[in-house]
C-alpha cells in the first residue's frame, strides 16, 4: 500500500495563516521521512480559514524543504486559468525539482460565482472548455502544438528533460471518463462524494487511452482519516473535523474549531453521521482494515490521506500511526 497526503492548510481557531502554512511545510518534511509517496496542496479562494490560494507557490516551498517526496497540486482550478500559464508554472517547478512534480487539475469553479469572476477578471468562461484546456495543457507540457489554432506557434518554457506527472481530480464518472480519454492519472475524491466512487473508477479504467507519458491507467483515492491509539481518543479528535465540515457546508467560518462538545441539533447529528461516510476514524488496526477493504473495492494501491482537526500534533500522530501500520 502506498500512502500520500493532501493538505489544505486550514487555520485552527486562535492561530494565524502563517502558522497554518508552516504546519503544512513541517508536515511535508515529517511524511517524507515516514515514507509517504506524494504530498499535495489544495487551491481554495475567498475563504477565511483555508490558506491554500496558490498551490504552485506553496509547492515550491515544500519541494525546497524536502528531498524525495513527490510534490503536487490537488488541484489547480484549470477552468479559471490559461493552460499556457499553468504549463509555464509547472515547467518551472519541474526544472527546479526534476522528477518530483505532480500536476493535479480540478474542474471546480473555485467558490461562488462572484469569486470565480474575480479569478477570471470578469470574463465569463464556459466550463465546457475544460476538456480542450486539459488537451492544451498536455500539449504545452509535452512540447507539441496546442489544439487551439490561435496559439499554434506558442511554446511553454523553460524546456525540460522530464515532464510532471498529470492527474485529473474528480468526484463523478464524467471526470473519470475525461481522465481516461486523455490518458492521465485519476484521483477520486472519496472525501467529497464517496457514493460515486465505484462507478467513477470503473469508468476511468474502461475509457483509458494510453498517452505519450502514460501507457496504462493509474489511480488513487483521497479520504479523510483520523487515527489515534484508542477509538475513544480518535472520536474525540475527529469532533473538530465534524464541526468544521458542518460550518464549511453552510458557508460559515472555515477555520477549524476546538473539539469541545457543543450543543448539536438533531439535524447536525444526522449530517455528522452522513459525513462520516467520507472518512475513517479509529485505531491503527481499524483504519488499516478499512483502507484494505477500500483498496479491494476501488482496485487501487494508493490512498491520499487528508486530516483537518484542531491540534497539529493530532494530525502528525495520525500520519505516524498510518506509517507504522503500512509502510
Amino acid at each position: 500500500m502506498k500512502l500520500s497526503v493532501l493538505d489544505q492548510s486550514v487555520i485552527s481557531v486562535g492561530q494565524t495563516a502563517r502558522i497554518a502554512l508552516q504546519h503544512t511545510i513541517e508536515l511535508a518534511k515529517i511524511t517524507e521521512e515516514l515514507g509517504y509517496t506524494r504530498f499535495w496542496v489544495a487551491e481554495h479562494h475567498n475563504s477565511n480559514g483555508i490558506v491554500g490560494t496558490s498551490p504552485e507557490i506553496l509547492m515550491s516551498q515544500i519541494a525546497a524543504n524536502t528531498e524525495r517526496i513527490r510534490v503536487g497540486s490537488g488541484g489547480v482550478l484549470l477552468p479559471q486559468y490559461s493552460p499556457y500559464k499553468v504549463a509555464e508554472n509547472f515547467k518551472m517547478l519541474e526544472t527546479l525539482y526534476p522528477n518530483r512534480m505532480d500536476v493535479g487539475i480540478g474542474r471546480s469553479p473555485g467558490g461562488s460565482p462572484t469569486t470565480r469572476l474575480a479569478l477570471t477578471d470578469g470574463i465569463r468562461k464556459s466550463m465546457n472548455e475544460f476538456p480542450r484546456q486539459v488537451a492544451d495543457l498536455q500539449e504545452y507540457l509535452f512540447d507539441t502544438n496546442p489544439g487551439s489554432k490561435l496559439f499554434h506557434n506558442v511554446k511553454a518554457y523553460p524546456s525540460i528533460q522530464t515532464v510532471p506527472e498529470m492527474w485529473l481530480l474528480g468526484v463523478t464518472h464524467r471526470g473519470a471518463r475525461l481522465a481516461g480519454e486523455m490518458g492521465t492519472s485519476f484521483t477520486f475524491g472519496h472525501f467529497i462524494h464517496p457514493a460515486n466512487g465505484l462507478h467513477a473508477m470503473e469508468t476511468y479504467r474502461k475509457s483509458f487511452q494510453p498517452s505519450k507519458t502514460q501507457p496504462s491507467p493509474k489511480a488513487n483515492v483521497c479520504i479523510f482519516v483520523v487515527c489515534s491509539d484508542t477509538q475513544e481518543k480518535a472520536e474525540e479528535i475527529a469532533l473538530s473535523q465534524d464541526l468544521w465540515l458542518l460550518a464549511v457546508e453552510r458557508g460559515l467560518d472555515t477555520r477549524i474549531p476546538s473539539p469541545k462538545q457543543k450543543k448539536l441539533s438533531p439535524r447536525d447529528k444526522e449530517k455528522i453521521i452522513e459525513n462520516r461516510k467520507r472518512m475513517i476514524v479509529g485505531t491503527p488496526q481499524k483504519v488499516k482494515e478499512e483502507l484494505l477493504k477500500l483498496s479491494d473495492f476501488y482496485q487501487t494501491d494508493e490512498f491520499m490521506i487528508i486530516h483537518n482537526t484542531f491540534q497539529f500534533e493530532d494530525k502528525v500522530r495520525t500520519y505516524h500511526l498510518l506509517a507504522e501500520a503500512f509502510l
